[in-house]
């Protein structure tokens, strides 16, 4: 493991939702923002409202220009996401994750709580200096942010579907 648990998860929850403002946007209704919820098992307060749905939808930008900066430039993004939340670091354990940190309160709304989230987890990505984890995806017509955390640092692609079309591109043309 390359981090902690919880600073995977936030990392992989930013990316898939920074990810779902490609085309098709996946994260278009409340359902969708549920199982979002659940899938990256978010503790807390989720209202389950349009009104909710559409402040997660705004923060996806901001997130994707966080993942995709530079080193320097993404500290001065992390610190101000926290000081605008007024983030107090505590060590928590519920729902059988053992001894985490959060930096929010639980009944703060869930874009808050997601935004607080993906910055603590940045400071580790930032402090152990491993910005080069994160990229865009390889995949030529694909913006993709790519999330990898795999020991040999070969993930290249956002999805499988991204590095399936690519290869099935390149055997056709291997073939022509």
């Amino acid at each position: 493991m390359l981090f902690a648990h919880d600073t995977e998860m936030s990392l992989t929850a930013a990316v898939v939702l920074a990810n779902s403002a490609e085309e098709p946007d996946t994260l278009t209704t409340v359902a969708e923002l549920d199982t979002f919820f659940a899938d990256f098992r978010y503790a807390g307060r989720h209202d389950r409202t349009t009104a909710e749905l559409e402040e997660v939808r705004a923060l996806r930008p901001r997130l994707r220009t966080l993942l995709t900066s530079e080193r320097d430039d993404a500290v001065e993004l992390v610190n101000t996401l926290l000081a605008e939340a007024r983030a107090l670091p505590q060590l928590a354990r519920h729902d059988g994750w053992d001894w985490h940190l959060h930096a929010i309160d639980p009944d703060s709304p869930l874009h808050e709580r997601i935004a607080v989230e993906t910055a603590m987890a940045m400071v580790d990505v930032i402090r152990s200096d491993e910005m080069s984890r994160l990229g865009l995806c390889a995949a030529d017509d694909c913006e993709g942010i790519v999330l990898d955390l795999s020991r040999n640092r070969s993930r290249k692609f956002c999805s499988t579907t991204c590095g399936n079309r690519t290869a099935v591109a390149a055997y056709r043309a291997r073939q022509a």
